[in-house]
C-alpha cells in the first residue's frame, strides 16, 4: 500500500456510501417494488373482457352477478354457462345499463373501491424518495473525504510513524542543512534533555532553498528519524473561495496535531499562505490574511512542551510576512541548496542503486560535468541515461549514455532538420571561434565539446567548457576573458564571412548583462568607482533580485553607464578579433573538421592548436553552453 493511502486513526472515515453508483441502484430497486405492489393490489380480478363483450353476455343471460365501480365494471358468469368465473371490465357511460341489467334479472351492486393503497403511493411514498435522496448526498457532502460541508476541515495528509519510511540516509548533498535538523530530532525523541534547563526549542524551521533541492524529503526524513507523526499540506489548500474558511482549517490542523503531539507539522510552499501582507488602492485578499493571521496566532498560543514542529517550505522566502520569520514563530531558517561536486556525487550514489551500471561508469566524473544540477535534476540524468540504454537495448548504463543524458538536460533534445550548406557553414565559424578564444586564453575553462547539431528551442550549436574546480568569485580579468570568450563567435563569422548573422542574439545578451553588473553591481569601472548603481536588493536567503530595475541615479550617471558598457564591451570584441586574426588557419581547420564530423572533443582542438591538455581534475563541473541561436 502506498504510505500517503494510510491514514492514521481514522482520520479520514466516509459517512455516506463508497459510491454514488450504489445508492442510485438501491432508488430503481425500490420504484421497482413499488410497481409490483400496485400492479398486485390494485388490478381488477378476473379477465379482462371488452366493454360490448360484457354487454352482449348481459342480454343473452350469461350474467350471474355484477359489481359497478367509478370506473371498472366486475362480475361472475352462471356456472351453468361459463363455470362461474369471474371478469372485469372499464366502464363506459351508458345510460340503459341499469334497464339492461334488470331486463336480464342480473343482480348489481355499486362499489366503492378503497383508495389508501393509492393515497400512500401518492405522497407517502415521493416524501420518502425525496427524504432518502436528500440524506444521501447530504452525507456525501459532510463527508470527510473532501465533501463540500467539510471545506473547513483541515486537508492535511497523516503519516504515522510507522508510514515514514525516509531517513536521512536517504538524504545527500545538503549536509549542512542536514546537520541543522538533527537537533531537531533529538527534541522530538528527548525533549527533556532541553527543557530540563529552562532551554526553549524552536517552534518553527523554515527550508529554503530553490526548486528540487529537496526541502520536502528533509522534512520527511526528520519525522522518519525521530518516528512522529507527519501532518502534510501545501499552503494553497488552505484558502477557499469561502470567507473564514482557511482560518477554519489552521484551526482544525492544530487541534488534531495537539492530539498527536509530539509530531510535525509540514506545510510546503508556505509562500501560498505567508504572503506579505499589503495595502494598496486595489484592495487586499481578505481571506488569506485571515488565515495568515490564524496561523500566526496558533504559532504564538499552542504550547511549545507539547514537542510540536512546524515545518515550512519555500523557494521565494522574500514575498514571506516579516511576521512569520520574527523569533517565536519560524525561529530557524535553513538554507537547502544546490549541492557541490562531492554532494553531487552522494546524491547520483543513491539515485543509481537499483540501477545497472557498466563497471566504467565513474560517477565522480558524471558529478563533474553537472554544476548547477540539484538533486531532482540528478534524479531525471540518471533515470533519462537508463532510458537511453534502454532504447539501445543495452544490458547496462555506460557513459555514453550519461554523457548523451547530459547534452540532453543541457542543450535540449538533438533535433534531425536539414540545414543549407551556407547556414551549416555559419554555425561552424561561429562554434569554432568560441572554442578557439576559450582555448587560447590563459587561465580560461577548457572546452569539452563542440557541436554543431541543433538541439532544444533554437540552438544550432553549442561550445560545453568543463571548469576544473568549483569557483565561488570572479576577477575582474576573468570577467573580460569571459566577455572575450562570449564574443567569439560574432567575431569568427566577420573575420571568416565579413558579415554578420542573427546567431549571436543570445551570446550578446549574456555579454552585457555581464558588462553592465560589471559597471552597475561589482563596481569594476574606473570612470564611476566603487559605487553600487543596480537598484535592485537582494533577497536575505537566495541571490534573487528584488525591488525596482533601475538604481536612483542622475541622467548624466546613466549615459556614463552606458558608455563604460559600450567601452568594455568593445574591448572584449577587439581581444577576440586579435586572438582570432592571428589564428585564422586554426579558424579554418577547426571550422572544416565541425562541418565534416558535427561534433568535435576538446583533445582534438587543443592537438590542433598545439596546447596541451588541461591537468588532470576529477571535479571538471560544465559551465552554461555558448549556444548559436
Amino acid at each position: 500500500m502506498n504510505p500517503r493511502d494510510k491514514r492514521a486513526g481514522g482520520e479520514r472515515r466516509s459517512l455516506g456510501p463508497t459510491r454514488p453508483g450504489g445508492a442510485v441502484w438501491y432508488i430503481l430497486g425500490l420504484l421497482f417494488l413499488l410497481a409490483l405492489a400496485q400492479a398486485w393490489f390494485m388490478a381488477p380480478a378476473g379477465r379482462q373482457v371488452s366493454y360490448s363483450e360484457f354487454k352482449q353476455a348481459v342480454r343473452s343471460g350469461q350474467v350471474a352477478e355484477v359489481f359497478v365501480g367509478d370506473q371498472t365494471i366486475r362480475g361472475t358468469y352462471k356456472r351453468e354457462t361459463n363455470g362461474g368465473r369471474s371478469f372485469n371490465t372499464t366502464r363506459i357511460e351508458d345510460p340503459k345499463l341499469i334497464e339492461d341489467l334488470d331486463a336480464a334479472s342480473v343482480k348489481y351492486t355499486g362499489e366503492m373501491v378503497s383508495r389508501w393503497l393509492p393515497e400512500v403511493l401518492g405522497w407517502v411514498v415521493p416524501l420518502l424518495l425525496l427524504f432518502g435522496v436528500w440524506s444521501f448526498f447530504f452525507r456525501r457532502m459532510s463527508g470527510a473525504e473532501g465533501g463540500v460541508m467539510s471545506f473547513a476541515r483541515s486537508k492535511h495528509r497523516v503519516f504515522s510513524e510507522d508510514d515514514v519510511k525516509v531517513s536521512f540516509a536517504d538524504v545527500a548533498g545538503v549536509d549542512e542543512a542536514e546537520q541543522e535538523l538533527k537537533e531537531i530530532v533529538e527534541f522530538l525523541q528527548n525533549p527533556k534533555k532541553y527543557t530540563t534547563l529552562g532551554g526553549r526549542i524552536p517552534k518553527g524551521v523554515l527550508l529554503v532553498g530553490p526548486p528540487g533541492t529537496g526541502k520536502t524529503l528533509l522534512a520527511r526524513a526528520v519525522a522518519g528519524e525521530a518516528k512522529v507523526p507527519f501532518f502534510s499540506l501545501s499552503g494553497s489548500e488552505f484558502v477557499e473561495m469561502f470567507v473564514g474558511v482557511g482560518a477554519a482549517r489552521v484551526r482544525d490542523l492544530f487541534n488534531q496535531a495537539e492530539a498527536k503531539a509530539p509530531c510535525i507539522i509540514f506545510i510546503d510552499e508556505l509562500d501560498a499562505l505567508g504572503r506579505a501582507r499589503v495595502q494598496s488602492p486595489m484592495g487586499s485578499h481578505e481571506e488569506r490574511e485571515q488565515t495568515l493571521n490564524q496561523l500566526l496566532a496558533e504559532m504564538d498560543g499552542f504550547d511549545s512542551r507539547k514537542a510540536i514542529i512546524i515545518m515550512g517550505a519555500t523557494n521565494r522566502p522574500e514575498v514571506l510576512d516579516p511576521a512569520l520569520l520574527r523569533p517565536g514563530r519560524f525561529d530557524r531558517q535553513v538554507l537547502v541548496d544546490k549541492p557541490d561536486v562531492n554532494g553531487r556525487e552522494e546524491v547520483l550514489r543513491i539515485h543509481t542503486k537499483n540501477v545497472k551500471l557498466a563497471p566504467t561508469v565513474n560517477l565522480r566524473v558524471v558529478a563533474a560535468r553537472t554544476a548547477g544540477f540539484a538533486g531532482a535534476d540528478l534524479a531525471n540524468l540518471v533515470n533519462e541515461a537508463a532510458l537511453l540504454a534502454a532504447r539501445k537495448d543495452k544490458t547496462a548504463v555506460e557513459p555514453t549514455d550519461f554523457d548523451e543524458a547530459i547534452d540532453r538536460l543541457i542543450a535540449g533534445l538533438e533535433k534531425k532538420r536539414v540545414m543549407s550548406r551556407k547556414e551549416r557553414e555559419i554555425v561552424a565559424y561561429h562554434e569554432s571561434g568560441h572554442a578557439i578564444v576559450a582555448t587560447a586564453i590563459p587561465g580560461m575553462d577548457p572546452v569539452h565539446k563542440i557541436s554543431i547539431v541543433q538541439r532544444g528551442f533554437g540552438a544550432l550549436g553549442y561550445t560545453m567548457q568543463l571548469p576544473l574546480e568549483d569557483r565561488y568569485l570572479m576577477q575582474r580579468k576573468d570577467l573580460l576573458n569571459q566577455l572575450a570568450v562570449l564574443l567569439g563567435g560574432r567575431t569568427a563569422e566577420e573575420i571568416a564571412l565579413g558579415e554578420i548573422s542573427t546567431g549571436a542574439q543570445n551570446d550578446l545578451q549574456r555579454a552585457t548583462d555581464i558588462a553592465r553588473a560589471m559597471v552597475t553591481e561589482w563596481g569594476m569601472s574606473d570612470a564611476l568607482g566603487a559605487i553600487n548603481y543596480d537598484g535592485h536588493k537582494r533577497s536575505r536567503f537566495l541571490d534573487i533580485p528584488i525591488g525596482p530595475e533601475r538604481g536612483a541615479y542622475a541622467e548624466d550617471t546613466g549615459r556614463l553607464i552606458d558608455s563604460e558598457v559600450k567601452r568594455i564591451m568593445t574591448d572584449a570584441h577587439n581581444e577576440a578579433r586579435d586572438i582570432l586574426t592571428r589564428r585564422r588557419d586554426i579558424l579554418e581547420s577547426v571550422t572544416r573538421r565541425l562541418l565534416e564530423i558535427e561534433v568535435m572533443e576538446g583533445a582534438e582542438l587543443r592537438n590542433m592548436m598545439g596546447i596541451a591538455p588541461p591537468p588532470p581534475t576529477s571535479e571538471t563541473i560544465p559551465l552554461p553552453t555558448n549556444e548559436l541561436r
